[in-house]
């Protein structure tokens, strides 16, 4: 099953914190915990491994859903209208569960729409693409007024949307042209609920032995805009059966023990940065990342173990 841990952003001003230094004996405020919680997240959308992505030839993409789902893939969804959709479902009486919903929530503003019926078994790559009759080989420079592909997930099955608090899932996917030769990648992932709340999807980084791999997601890469989010809904984080892998992660960040003590299992995220690479006990002892030395402003646990309910 997918699990996607949810956290609630607090907001307030930060207080500055003088460090002291290290030959000191006093220990370091520890970073406040965000309280986290579990749901089930019947959707997941991977970029597809075979063929060569492109706007002329399409790309390949694969959904792995736990219930009967729809995948409508929108070609030339334009910017504004996705961010239209996206707030009609946060702020409108109906939220956006169907196929038939999300399309007149975009007003119909893309080129071309695709569907697929996905089952729950369902482990196989699906292949979309623009008819050639359009005669549209690029979405033009910098900046742009369409995304390549918008890929919707829905629940096929009106009796699975009641067993569910996650009722659509909207990907934004870059496919090159010759206008923007960026390879195809996951752009932007957003998760909608029947209470008309919209979270984005962020990885996690952990070491390739812990989780297995999976394609990175390069964002900063990207210079397409993210559509608009409302800043005081909650962010969340998403722990997916393959994390994400950091290529430049040392030797002793790698495997299942914290980095820092390499006695007791990985059981902390820290934050801003997303790396989760410490224990419950570790986390505690310093207020940057052992990976990447960023500062560290809240941290969650992965797992809640029965010494921690205890506390």
């Amino acid at each position: 099953m997918f699990y996607t841990f949810l956290y609630i952003k607090r907001f307030g001003f930060d207080v500055p914190v003088i460090l002291r230094s290290s030959d000191e004996t006093e220990s370091v405020l520890p970073a406040p915990e965000k309280r986290m919680v579990q749901v089930t997240n019947p959707f997941a959308l991977e970029m597809g491994s075979s063929g060569v992505a492109s706007v002329t030839e399409g790309v390949s993409l694969l959904p792995c859903c736990l219930e009967p789902c729809v995948l409508s893939c929108y070609w030339g969804c334009g910017v504004h209208a996705l961010q239209g959709a996206l707030q009609t479902h946060q702020q409108g009486p109906s939220k956006l569960a169907t196929p038939h919903l999300f399309q007149e929530a975009l007003h119909f503003q893309y080129h071309h729409c695709q569907s697929f019926h996905i089952s729950g078994e369902d482990r196989e790559e699906h292949y979309t693409k623009m008819p050639a009759d359009l005669g549209i080989t690029d979405f033009g420079l910098l900046p742009r007024e369409r995304y390549p592909v918008v890929a919707v997930l829905t629940l096929a099955e009106s009796e699975a949307s009641d067993t569910y608090n996650i009722v659509a899932s909207v990907t934004v996917v870059h496919v090159p042209d010759d206008k923007y030769s960026l390879s195809a990648r996951i752009l932007f992932q957003y998760l909608l609920t029947a209470q008309g709340n919209m979270y984005e999807l962020k990885p996690l980084f952990m070491s390739a032995e812990s989780m297995g791999l999976s394609e990175a997601t390069d964002p900063d890469r990207s210079t397409e805009a993210p559509p608009e989010t409302q800043r005081r809904e909650p962010r969340k984080e998403e722990k997916m059966p393959a994390m994400e892998d950091e290529e430049d992660w040392s030797e002793e960040g790698k495997g299942k023990e914290c980095v820092v003590c390499q006695n007791a299992p990985v059981n902390r995220v820290l934050l801003p940065c997303r790396h989760a690479c410490v224990c419950d006990g570790c986390v505690h002892r310093f207020q940057h990342c052992p990976i990447c030395r960023a500062f560290v402003l809240e941290s969650f646990a992965l797992f809640q173990r029965p010494h921690m309910e205890e506390e």
